[in-house]
C-alpha cells in the first residue's frame, strides 16, 4: 500500500459522518453497484457530495480527506484525453503510484488512437494492492482547460466511470465489477477545470441514477 500524504487526506472513513468500512478483495458476488466513496478536501465539496450520498442511493459514501486515504480497490482520475497526468490529483496520483501516466497513456494510444474522448475510460493497474486500479476517464480535452459554467463533462466522466465497473473487462480478462468493489471518486473538474462543487455532484448523481437506477429511501 502506499504511504499517503497527510496534506491530501486524513482518514479511511467512509461514512457520511468520517468512519471505517471494512472491504474484501473485491467485489462480492450479486452486487449490482460499487460502493462509491465520494471525497472532499474542503466544506463546499464535502457539503454538495453530502446532498448526492445521504438517505438515497444505496451504496454510495462521503469521505472529508484524500481520495488515497480510502480502503478502494480504485480511484478515479478525471483527466485529460491525452492521459497527461501532470497537475491536480493526477499529479498526486503520478507520485504515489509512479509509472501510472505511461500506464494511462500507453492505454490511450493503443485503444483509442491517442485520445480518449470525454465520455470514456481506461483502467491500467497502479502497481498496488490497494488501490490496485486507476479509472482515468477525462473531464477535459487538453491539460489545463477550464470548463465553461454549462458544462456537463461531470456527468459524461462519472457515467464513463460506472459504465466501466458494470460492462468491461480489467486488462487480466476478469470484470471490473469482479475486482473492484469500492471506488473512490475526487470531484470530478472542480479543480483546474473550476466547476462548481454543486455542479459536480448533481451531475455524478444524475450520472450514478442513469447507470444504476437505483435510488433507496431512507429506513
Amino acid at each position: 500500500m502506499v504511504t499517503r500524504s497527510a496534506s491530501f487526506c486524513q482518514t479511511k472513513g467512509v461514512t457520511t459522518e468520517s468512519g471505517t468500512t471494512q472491504s474484501g478483495t473485491g467485489a462480492p458476488a450479486g452486487r449490482t453497484s460499487p460502493e462509491l466513496v465520494l471525497c472532499a478536501l474542503d466544506d463546499a465539496m464535502s457539503h454538495a457530495w453530502r446532498r448526492v450520498a445521504d438517505g438515497v442511493r444505496a451504496r454510495v459514501r462521503v469521505h472529508r480527506g484524500s481520495v488515497l486515504d480510502v480502503e478502494a480497490h480504485a480511484v478515479v482520475s478525471p483527466a485529460n484525453s491525452q492521459g497527461w497526468m501532470r497537475g491536480g490529483i493526477d499529479a498526486i496520483y503520478s507520485r504515489a503510484f509512479p509509472g501510472v501516466e505511461q500506464q494511462v497513456r500507453k492505454a490511450v494510444l493503443n485503444y483509442h488512437g491517442g485520445e480518449l474522448p470525454v465520455g470514456q475510460a481506461v483502467a491500467v493497474p497502479t502497481g498496488e494492492s490497494r488501490p490496485a486500479w486507476l479509472i482515468s476517464a477525462p473531464t477535459m480535452r487538453h491539460p489545463g482547460e477550464r470548463l465553461p459554467g454549462n458544462t456537463v463533462h461531470p456527468y459524461l466522466a462519472a457515467r464513463a466511470v460506472f459504465e466501466y465497473w458494470r460492462d468491461r473487462e480489467l486488462e487480466h480478462g476478469s470484470r471490473a465489477r469482479d475486482s473492484i468493489d469500492v471506488i473512490a471518486m475526487p470531484g470530478l473538474g472542480t479543480g483546474v477545470g473550476k466547476v462548481a462543487p454543486e455542479n459536480c455532484a448533481r451531475q455524478v448523481a444524475a450520472a450514478w441514477d442513469e447507470v444504476f437506477g437505483v435510488r433507496v429511501a431512507r429506513a
